[in-house]
């Protein structure tokens, strides 16, 4: 039975950073990648613990198998993942509906797996539904940014709700920047 939760054990950690690792870009084929997706930064267990001690994150269980995440990260994350400081001193600068980001009340999406064996169920759907439950009384909206080439991830945030706020490249790739507003 496919449920979603909060992480609330080491072992659920664990299986995040398994997931992680079966689809961080360049352990997979081009074709695979463009195809199924990839996801980017990877992380430790410490830097992922570290994460969620500030605020969980969402996974998807089948029993007790971690088979899908969806990172919170909230502002306070920034100094902890020094590659990621320049996407959020980015959001800092961007206007939406007429005020910079950084004066509404959000948090990022730090980054979305599913395995491969429960794609198309429904559990990108699933994760985010239960973000909005849990995160929508503090925030005002989820943000994220997503390499354009990624297009199955692209796509699985339009279902969802996401629109595009800003683009952008840098030396990594081409960038979307992506908006769930729940006000």
């Amino acid at each position: 039975m496919l449920y979603p939760t909060l992480v609330s054990t080491d072992d659920e950690l664990h299986q995040i950073l398994h997931l992680q690792q079966l689809y961080l870009r360049g352990n997979n084929d081009a074709t695979e990648e463009k195809e199924q997706g990839f996801v980017t930064v990877h992380h430790s267990f410490e830097l992922l613990s570290q994460l969620h001690q500030l605020s969980p994150s969402i996974i998807v269980k089948n029993d007790d198998k971690v088979v899908a995440y969806a990172l919170t990260m909230v502002n306070e994350c920034r100094p902890l993942i020094p590659v990621l400081i320049p996407m959020f001193e980015m959001f800092d600068k961007i206007n939406y509906n007429g005020k910079l980001l950084h004066e509404y009340k959000f948090y990022v999406m730090g980054q979305i797996g599913v395995h491969k064996d429960y794609r198309g169920k429904g559990l990108v759907q699933m994760l985010y539904d239960k973000h909005k439950e849990v995160y929508s009384p503090q925030y005002d909206f989820i943000v994220t940014e997503i390499a354009t080439r990624n297009t199955r991830s692209i796509r699985a945030h339009e279902k969802i709700g996401f629109k595009t706020i800003h683009h952008f490249t840098d030396a990594t790739d081409d960038w979307d920047i992506v908006l769930w507003d729940w006000k």
